[in-house]
């Protein structure tokens, strides 16, 4: 019928049984003498029938069956029966939720961007009849519906919307799919977009764009950083200002800290000492450095 259902022989298993059966039951009552050869031509005939007769559907397949060349119905799953010569399946098809890949290359965006985009639709049969008798080779026409709407949908947004919003261009696409198979009996659950391809070149260009963008956020920050730190300092400088025993205890500890590094050394000018008696404050340091290291000895 169609490239895209399942298509079987005229024998199966079990038909095949039975008409193996019913000929060596025929041979041994010829032999037997039982039947006359016309009659046993007339039961092997007949057992070739019978078998023709005998069809099997599986478990996610539906036979569609015609009489005469016209609908008769669907049988399955399972073993069933036709009248020969009258009836014939012309199908087979398959229920189970199936996958079609498609694409579509060069194709310009809103803004004017050759874009490869590759894509995947989860589809399935869920009115058999319909998609016997509605259209013919419906996987075909399913594939060339899926990149004529992702053609569309891809010219009508722009490159950075089709980066930023896949999901929403894919749920799109699934909806207009669905629109128009549905009277097909087919319905197109899930669309995918794999993969969306740019030109080299504008792919250098946009990474270094991101790029110099991130060293623009970079240098906003360090230099938020700057004032801040700056407006703090000048904070400080007016409570040192209104409080010079503050400015004092805060320079003996900045002192302190030095000198507790071993190895260290720091030079303050003789106005500080004099000022701040950080010259008693260093003695006192060194002295407790000596204490420190007589006890370790």
């Amino acid at each position: 019928m169609t490239a895209n259902v399942i298509s079987k022989g005229w024998f199966n298993p079990i038909s095949i049984s039975v008409l193996l059966v019913l000929i060596f039951i025929s041979v041994v009552l010829h032999i037997l003498h039982i039947v006359s050869t016309p009659v046993l031509l007339f039961l092997i005939l007949l057992s070739g029938l019978l078998a023709l007769s005998i069809r099997i559907a599986d478990q996610w397949e539906r036979a569609v069956v015609l009489r005469m060349g016209k609908f008769k119905g669907l049988k399955g799953p399972g073993p069933f029966m036709i009248i020969p010569i009258l009836d014939s399946v012309s199908a087979y098809i398959d229920q189970r939720v199936r996958v079609s890949t498609f694409k579509a290359e060069q194709t310009l965006t809103k803004d004017t961007v050759p874009v490869n985009v590759d894509a995947v639709v989860y589809w399935t049969v869920w009115d058999v009849e319909k998609a016997a008798l509605e259209v013919q080779e419906y996987q075909k026409a399913i594939e060339n519906i899926a990149q004529t709407g992702l053609r569309d949908t891809i010219g009508k947004h722009e490159l950075s919307t089709l980066l930023q919003e896949r999901d929403k261009i894919a749920e799109d696409l699934q909806h207009v799919l669905d629109r128009n198979t549905n009277p097909w009996g087919i319905t197109c659950q899930t669309v995918g977009i794999n993969d969306i391809a740019i030109p080299q070149d504008l792919a250098d260009a946009m990474s270094k764009e991101a790029q110099a963008e991130r060293e623009r956020r970079a240098r906003v920050i360090l230099g938020t950083a700057e004032t801040e730190i700056a407006d703090k300092f000048e904070q400080a400088s007016k409570k040192y200002t209104d409080n010079p025993v503050a400015l004092h205890l805060r320079g003996m500890n900045m002192l302190f800290e030095g000198l507790k590094e071993k190895g260290s050394m720091i030079i303050v000018p003789s106005s500080a000492l004099d000022t701040m008696n950080l010259g008693a404050m260093g003695g006192l340091v060194s002295l407790a450095k000596s204490n420190e290291a007589s006890f370790k000895e």
